[in-house]
């Protein structure tokens, strides 16, 4: 029984810190948990978990970690972004209107720099989660080696993956995106909308054979459609989203190593060196990013009132809430195993295994640690090209 309990009041600690209010809780225990809860015996809970929204962290605290964050990608975010960076992040209970006057002052050419006009998009309607994906390829740090790839519900906007390798155009590793996702949430989407070219040869012919045997009308060749970039427009707003949260940040970064000379893509040593040093920070970040996509709460659309307003997490995982369903096309692992041994099999690897063995050994020479933030990062990059420059 205390066991039990206590598994409970994790999980409330767990959505409370994921910035999810008592509703929403009481919502996720019963329908993700089968747990029935009042809101009374709720906040009994977070009382003895010293748990609260008002109960406010401390300035000198709150105050630290956004300059942490300013310090980082979280420069390019405005304050709704950053307060929930704060709240999943940071684990720190703060008002928005707190974190709003604090960038004014901590921040104010950000503030100034981020004060623009949104784009007028079409109105777009999708039926429920899982009835169509959008995927796509986002290159802006492409020409630093680091080639992003992403697919997003259409319905509930939630971000299905979030990848970064060395490549974006290889079918085979686009493909592999896929299957790992497919496999997690246990189907594949009605429909999925990619864009013409050779990199989603694979994932087109692997939907199309798990649909083959469906009976709707979407099924086998009409379950992956191909358009052009600027009509696949779910994935295409979204990138915007990536730029204004993290990318626009690593750009400057990585411009700022070329203007000083420390990076040239025309030397190999330089290129190699780049992903060994960064390519697991930026894993790391974009499922950051990710993971506060996905947790935010979409406010209601003034421009388009078809479009569900809420947290894409829960309009995907409950589409009973808005009164729809789960277009979710269930799968059998034998047949992904299939398509992973006909599409996936001798994919490239992004990093190279000589390169790793070189810097791995150096690093252990010269005491250096595995980077954990662009800083440390960046200060590996440096001593692995004057080490490396002294052997050849």
């Amino acid at each position: 029984m205390a066991a039990a309990k206590n598994i409970r009041n994790n999980l409330i600690e767990e959505y409370f810190h994921m910035g999810f209010s008592c509703k929403e809780i009481i919502d996720c225990l019963f329908l993700n948990h089968e747990l029935n809860l009042s809101l009374r015996q709720l906040k009994r809970v977070l009382s003895r978990k010293n748990l609260g929204r008002r109960r406010f962290s401390s300035f000198d605290e709150v105050v630290d970690a956004i300059e942490e964050e300013l310090n980082s990608s979280g420069s390019v975010v405005g304050y709704r972004s950053m307060w929930q960076k704060l709240v999943v992040n940071h684990k720190l209970s703060v008002s928005k209107e707190f974190v709003r006057n604090a960038l004014r002052i901590l921040d104010p050419e950000g503030v100034e720099r981020r004060s623009r006009h949104r784009l007028q998009r079409r109105q777009y309607h999708a039926k429920g989660p899982n009835f169509i994906w959008h995927i796509d390829g986002y290159d802006k740090l492409k020409p630093y080696g680091f080639c992003i790839h992403g697919c997003i519900d259409g319905y509930s906007r939630k971000i299905m993956w979030l990848q970064v390798g060395r490549t974006n155009n290889h079918p085979g590793i686009i493909a592999s995106y896929f299957l790992d996702c497919v496999q997690n949430v246990g189907g594949t989407a009605r429909v999925i909308r990619g864009d013409f070219g050779t990199e989603n040869v694979r994932i087109a012919a692997i939907q199309r054979y798990l649909r083959h045997e469906a009976d709707d009308s979407m099924s086998g060749e009409k379950s992956f459609l191909y358009g052009r970039s600027v009509s696949n427009q779910r994935i295409e707003a979204w990138w915007g989203q990536l730029q204004r949260s993290a990318s626009d940040w690593w750009m400057t970064h990585f411009e700022q190593l070329r203007i000083s000379g420390l990076y040239c893509d025309a030397d190999v040593v330089h290129v190699e060196c780049l992903l060994f040093c960064y390519m697991a920070i930026i894993h790391e970040e974009l499922q950051r990013v990710a993971r506060l996509w996905n947790l935010h709460r979409i406010r209601p659309s003034t421009r388009n009132n078809s479009s569900p307003h809420g947290r894409p997490c829960l309009l995907y995982q409950h589409p009973e809430i808005a009164g729809t369903v789960d277009y979710k096309h269930d799968v059998v692992i034998d047949d992904l195993d299939v398509a992973r041994h006909m599409c996936c099999d001798d994919l490239p690897m992004d990093l190279s295994p000589e390169f790793t063995a070189l810097a791995e050994v150096i690093m252990t020479e010269e005491g250096l640690r595995v980077p954990e933030n662009a800083n440390e990062a960046r200060t590996l990059y440096i001593t692995l090209i004057n080490e490396i420059n002294k052997i050849i």
